[in-house]
């Protein structure tokens, strides 16, 4: 994937590097500045109000930091980001990251599913794979998302929506018999200035240009897992 994507007009990612214990690794850094509203089920910079940047750090497979949002925010501070971001981790490739644009949305995903599942699995008594969750381990398949409008909150939380729906629909057409990998995470940005976009479900105007953005994106970072695992 060619960084800057030469498509890009609001999702305008940079390639940086960073440093840990176990050697140096890419990460996708995009400097989206000031006017931005964030929803994130990311570790760092979660949930809902004004962001002004999104890293995406690949870490190795065998990571092992319990502060994960201290550690994306050491890389953020390295990169001279200031104020709040959306910080992403995983272990998937992010060189090897996909960028798709629809009616304005524009959609970036990195995707290692090595490790994958249906949401709704049998509940566990097994003491040992609940303490193996519990231990926080980075996401493989993360989406960020830009909308060039202004949306309503309820219509950020059902953007989130569509984007996972669309992920799912993906990881099927792609071949993967999943809904997703354990610790998948998403961010939704959309411009703070401008009259509140009040739908994003996927028959909506923006929502139905999110979700096709959303779905090419996965399923190109999907199809580029694939090629490469078994080649």
């Amino acid at each position: 994937m060619p960084i800057p994507h030469p498509d890009a007009a609001l999702l305008r990612a940079l390639l940086v590097r960073h440093e840990d214990a176990s050697g140096t690794w890419p990460a996708l850094l995009w400097r989206a500045g000031d006017g931005w509203q964030m929803i994130s089920s990311a570790v760092l910079g979660g949930g809902l109000g004004p962001r002004a940047w999104v890293l995406n750090a690949q870490v190795g497979h065998g990571y092992t930091r319990l502060d994960p949002d201290r550690h994306l925010a050491e890389i953020a501070q390295r990169h001279g980001m200031t104020g709040r971001g959306v910080g992403l981790m995983t272990a998937a490739r992010v060189t090897e990251g996909a960028f798709a644009t629809d009616g304005g949305v524009e959609a970036l995903v990195t995707a290692g599913i090595g490790v994958c599942g249906w949401a709704a699995e049998p509940a566990t008594t097994d003491l040992a794979t609940s303490a193996q969750r519990a231990v926080p381990v980075p996401g493989t398949v993360n989406i960020v998302v830009a909308l060039p409008v202004a949306l309503s909150p309820g219509a950020m939380v059902n953007a989130v929506a569509t984007a996972t729906e669309a992920k799912v629909q993906a990881l099927l057409a792609a071949g993967f018999d999943a809904s997703g990998t354990p610790t998948d995470a998403v961010c939704v940005a959309a411009r703070e200035a401008g009259e509140e976009v009040p739908f994003c479900g996927p028959r909506s105007e923006w929502g139905s240009r999110l979700a096709r953005a959303v779905h090419t994106a996965t399923w190109e970072a999907a199809l580029r897992y694939r090629a490469r695992r078994l080649s």
